[in-house]
């Protein structure tokens, strides 16, 4: 798998480079883009392209609705990267706008999902695609997973390579694959039948996985301890994996009673009506030595209700971390969100991924579609 950054400046002049970045964005109430960590790790492969000379054609996905519009992901990337949009894919409206592009210039083309051709994966959305250029790049990590039109088609008609985020993404990744020991995977969600895979892989990998969020809910119900009306998942659980001694349990948690007064409690005293938000004082404690020990850290999910405001426990991990010296990576969109907003340097936190889905399915499989295509 090439990466774009070997390609020589001179080369790109001029050249029109079709690039699958990685820009579904967030969006709030008002339609305006809330987080833009995507956006910014954009930035090196579009800039890479920009300073060359190259015309850059952006296409991406945004949102579930194929109707909603990349607009608002313009407007959000105006403020940091100059760039015109489109509002086609692969019409006259948008060759037009293709055509008359200078070298260094950027259009960001709508959204892929308004035509269900992308989602289907067919061949001909992926040629009509591949004919508005003549190079391709995938900086799309976080839809790696994929099977779309723009993930696995292009490169078929294309000379095709890895974007700079994406060469880095795998890169960081495949540490995570063989850990330098000894190594901690702090590992949350909210369903554990969709983390069970990765939990019985990091268990023979790593000396200590420690589950926070919802899976651990599910652990401590298995375990036998009362959780009231907390989030549980449907599938329990096996004893192996609630018995390994290389699984971490939260000692205590935060608990949000009826009344909706937030109270620590060790897992034994939760009652009928309380349903456990996060991990407790005593859960920190117990890991700090592990992170301290470690020489490599994974971390996949925030301890607790981050959506209800629980990032306290949260901000206190990712303060051990930013004093710890192991190699450091850190996915998924709420872990991410919460650990921006703790207030602590991102250079002091590691590698942090944009991958969600494609980071686990990528830590389980050792490859993903988009990889493959690329190879």
């Amino acid at each position: 798998m090439k990466c774009i950054d070997e390609v020589p400046a001179a080369e790109l002049k001029g050249k029109r480079v079709l690039v699958r970045a990685g820009l579904d964005l967030p969006l709030n109430a008002d339609g305006e883009v809330a987080d833009v960590f995507r956006l910014q790790k954009a930035l090196s492969t579009l800039q890479y392209l920009k300073d060359a000379g190259a015309r850059i054609i952006i296409i991406c996905k945004i949102g579930r609705d194929p109707q909603e519009s990349n607009a608002p992901v313009a407007e959000a990337m105006k403020t940091r990267f100059p760039v015109f949009f489109v509002p086609d894919i692969t019409g006259a409206t948008a060759r037009e706008a293709i055509a008359t592009m200078k070298d260094g210039q950027s259009i960001l083309l709508e959204n892929l999902q308004q035509d269900p051709r992308e989602i289907a994966g067919d061949d001909s959305f992926a040629r009509e695609l591949a004919s508005l250029a003549e190079l391709y790049v995938n900086d799309g990590f976080p839809s790696a997973h994929r099977t779309s039109a723009s993930m696995v088609g292009i490169p078929k008609f294309l000379p095709s390579y890895a974007g700079i985020q994406f060469r880095d993404e795998i890169k960081q990744l495949s540490l995570a694959l063989h850990p330098p020991r000894p190594a901690l995977a702090i590992i949350g969600g909210a369903k554990f039948e969709t983390k069970d895979p990765i939990i019985r892989s990091f268990l023979s990998l790593y000396d200590h996985v420690f589950v926070v969020g919802a899976i651990a809910n599910d652990v401590l119900k298995a375990k036998g301890f009362p959780v009231g009306r907390s989030r549980v998942s449907e599938h329990a659980p096996e004893k192996e994996v609630c018995d390994n001694p290389h699984l971490v349990v939260p000692t205590d948690v935060t608990v949000e009673r009826l009344d909706m007064q937030a109270r620590v409690k060790l897992p034994k005293d939760v009652e009928e009506g309380d349903k456990i938000v996060d991990i407790g004082p005593d859960s920190v404690k117990e890991v700090a030595p592990l992170i301290e020990q470690a020489k490599f850290i994974l971390w996949n999910g925030p301890t607790g209700l981050y959506e209800g405001g629980y990032v306290s426990w949260t901000h206190a991990i990712a303060e051990l971390l930013a004093e710890s010296d192991a190699q450091k990576v850190i996915g998924g969109g709420d872990t991410i969100a919460a650990i921006q907003d703790s207030g602590i340097g991102e250079e002091k936190l590691g590698f942090l991924s944009t991958g969600g889905g494609a980071m686990l399915e990528y830590l389980l499989k050792g490859t993903l579609p988009a990889i493959d295509t690329l190879n």
